[in-house]
């Protein structure tokens, strides 16, 4: 396989998987178990990196609200300095448990036993809350409490663990504070912004000394299918789970699992 379609599906993988609550670093370290599409240093770089396509997507979805927010912060609009303010409270303990175990948790947890296991747990946790009678209270993902910001931050961190999901644990604790889903989902877009662009500088920066112009072409290819994948899977995605919930993507986690579990028992 050469080099350029392995960017296109992995691109793929990486614009489906990284909004939806099913875990783009899981099934992207399944791709490279089971199909041999991301092995080697440089692609572990290479699904890091990409991820700024998948990110800069949701700037351009909602760059009007983006702007609003960015224009308040010059004018003295006190809701649009709360939400900067919220975001980076929710983004602080993700940069702290990534400081302090980051090396450790990819040391120990990245694998595929790891992965299968937790997209059957995540998908069991998705079926349980969205068959819980909540009562939102909270309908617009700029406008939540400081301390709702500060425990969905908290909720994210668990997603450190490949296969959790960063959205996943994001919009379930968002949920269970009082967001309807779709300001829960807003918001784990919102959340991923400071996250992903944190983790493609430092990325960047470790494998800027190993980058040729190959690597950079190919990364290039990544990008802009995981840019493309990405806008239309969340135009999409927040239709569907404000009319349907989340039974789809969590019954998608249970069968991935099961079967990546099926086939590492039979030596595969």
């Amino acid at each position: 396989m050469s080099d350029a379609i392995r960017a296109v599906l992995l691109g793929i993988i990486e614009g489906v998987t990284e909004f939806l609550p099913v875990s783009s670093t899981g099934h992207l370290l399944l791709a490279e178990r089971f199909f041999h599409l991301g092995e080697g240093t440089f692609w572990d770089s290479f699904t890091v990196l990409i991820q700024l396509g998948a990110i800069l997507a949701i700037v351009g979805l909602y760059f009007r609200k983006l702007w609003d927010v960015a224009i308040g912060l010059f004018t003295g609009d006190a809701y649009a300095r709360r939400f900067v303010i919220g975001v980076l409270v929710a983004f602080l303990p993700a940069v702290i448990v990534g400081l302090v175990a980051g090396k450790y948790i990819k040391l120990m947890l990245f694998n595929p036993w790891v992965v299968c296991f937790t997209l059957i747990v995540g998908g069991a946790i998705l079926l349980w809350v969205d068959k819980l009678e909540l009562k939102p209270r909270e309908f617009e993902a700029t406008k939540f409490p400081l301390l709702m910001y500060l425990y969905i931050g908290i909720a994210q961190c668990v997603a450190m663990i490949p296969g959790v999901s960063r959205s996943g644990a994001s919009i379930v604790a968002a949920m269970l504070l009082g967001a309807d889903k779709r300001a829960a989902a807003e918001f784990s877009f919102f959340l991923a912004i400071p996250t992903m662009i944190g983790a493609f500088a430092y990325d960047f920066y470790k494998s800027r000394a190993e980058m040729t112009m190959d690597h950079i072409n190919i990364v290039g290819i990544g990008f802009v299918v995981s840019f493309i994948t990405a806008v239309i899977v969340v135009k999409t995605f927040l239709t569907y789970v404000t009319r349907h919930g989340f039974v789809l993507f969590a019954w998608w986690r249970v069968i991935v699992g099961t079967l990546g579990l099926i086939a590492l028992a039979l030596g595969r």
